[in-house]
């Protein structure tokens, strides 16, 4: 991306996003509504109005008070604001069934969009409309890497999270070593034929794959030994490639490796990318651990442990441990009991607590609060000022923290 967004925050609205995708109204009953950030409030809330006003003209009594009542909380919505926030407004509301036909209840969903919103949108149908959200979630900024020697070359490309090896290509050269038999001169000559025909197929394959890619920001090439400055030397890539070559940088090895082994080598030309990050804190992570006063811990009980009094500088959360906050709160006395669980045993978790009386005042009147992790360890982290690091899942690194139960805090002090 075109600059740093919170993890957190596209946590979030990517969570957001899955939850609404699969959710349908009865007729046009779900309010979409995007506003710019120069866009004036009282002009949206007037145009709101008005929608609710032409909304009465709706046949069927039952959609037409879902479509009001989803209006009304959008109003009541805009009148916490001021002003519209820097990036803007996203706001989804409607009638969603809670339990089969004739359970709809009106939901609101607030997200706050990771980037300026462009246009104001306003659509009132059976789906909620996410592709303006969706477009902002893609990444727009990447950069490719070739690596190479004389056996094989590795094409991939870095963006935001991800690695994504593109494509391989052998070369399928003799060894530096002659067939008995022929001249060494002659054996050479048909090596160099050899050559010259696989980094063509190189600079071929290299077109296919970055050429008119979105948001391509440069190409770095790699490899061990001369073979990369040879072929950079020799401009066998298409000019608007060899332009593109931000850096070139020596690794121990080619190919799909040789593209894997670059990612940890440029860390300063791939500063912006989010794979680069993430990587560095993983990393920190593992030499903590190693360390013999390692200011490290994982778990989650010691890690609330650590944030309760302040001493957590950063925590790394893996987007995908499968993890919730269950909270319960007696209604009667307010005592208030939680646990973290897997989302397969929220249901019976929670019915069990509801069926036990409470410790202090023996009722079974609760308040039950299911949060997932994510959210619940940065509602936390804000009250002692820790910073969190959500790590994508897909990544080596996200694999490692997995580990570690998907949850690590690097310390202040011990």
């Amino acid at each position: 991306m075109s600059h740093k967004v919170d993890s957190v925050q596209l946590y979030k609205v990517r969570k957001i996003l899955s939850e609404l995708s699969t959710k349908k109204g009865r007729g046009t009953e779900l309010v979409s509504l995007y506003v710019p950030p120069k866009k004036a409030l009282h002009e949206v809330t007037t145009a709101l109005r008005e929608e609710h006003g032409t909304a009465s003209n709706i046949k069927s009594d039952t959609t037409k008070n879902h479509v009001q009542d989803a209006l009304t909380r959008t109003l009541q919505r805009l009148k916490l604001y001021r002003n519209t926030p820097e990036h803007g407004l996203v706001i989804f509301a409607g009638a969603l069934p809670t339990n089969g036909p004739g359970s709809e209840v009106v939901f609101l969903h607030e997200v706050e969009p990771p980037k300026p919103v462009q246009t104001y949108f306003y659509r009132c149908d059976d789906h909620f409309h996410l592709d303006i959200l969706n477009d902002m979630l893609k990444e727009d900024r990447s950069m490719g890497i070739l690596s190479l020697d004389a056996t094989e070359t590795g094409l991939g490309l870095v963006s935001g999270n991800s690695l994504e090896i593109l494509d391989v290509v052998t070369s399928g050269v003799s060894g530096k070593h002659r067939a008995g038999g022929q001249s060494a001169r002659r054996y050479e000559r048909l090596r160099e034929m050899e050559l010259t025909g696989y980094y063509h197929r190189v600079a071929d394959h290299a077109a296919k794959a970055f050429l008119g890619k979105d948001g391509l920001q440069g190409l770095i090439v790699s490899g061990p030994g001369p073979t990369k400055d040879f072929f950079l030397k020799e401009k066998y890539l298409d000019y608007r490639l060899q332009k593109a070559v931000k850096s070139v940088v020596d690794t121990s090895y080619a190919g799909r490796e040789g593209v894997r082994e670059l990612v940890t080598k440029s860390s300063e030309v791939l500063q912006d990318m989010r794979l680069v990050e993430e990587k560095r804190l993983v990393q920190r992570v593992l030499r903590e651990i190693n360390a013999e006063d390692g200011l490290v811990i994982y778990g989650t009980k010691a890690v609330f442990n650590k944030l309760s009094n302040a001493s957590v500088e950063t925590i790394l959360v893996s987007e995908d441990t499968g993890l919730f906050h269950l909270k319960l709160t007696c209604k009667k006395c307010g005592f208030v009991e939680s646990k973290i669980i897997r989302k397969h045993e929220a249901i019976a978790e929670t019915q069990r607590m509801r069926s036990e009386v409470c410790k202090e005042c023996n009722k079974t009147d609760y308040l039950i609060l299911e949060e997932d992790l994510v959210e619940y360890v940065d509602s936390l982290a804000f009250d002692s000022g820790a910073k969190v690091e959500v790590i994508s899942s897909k990544s080596e690194e996200g694999a490692m923290l997995q580990s570690f139960g998907g949850l690590v805090a690097l310390l202040r002090y011990k």
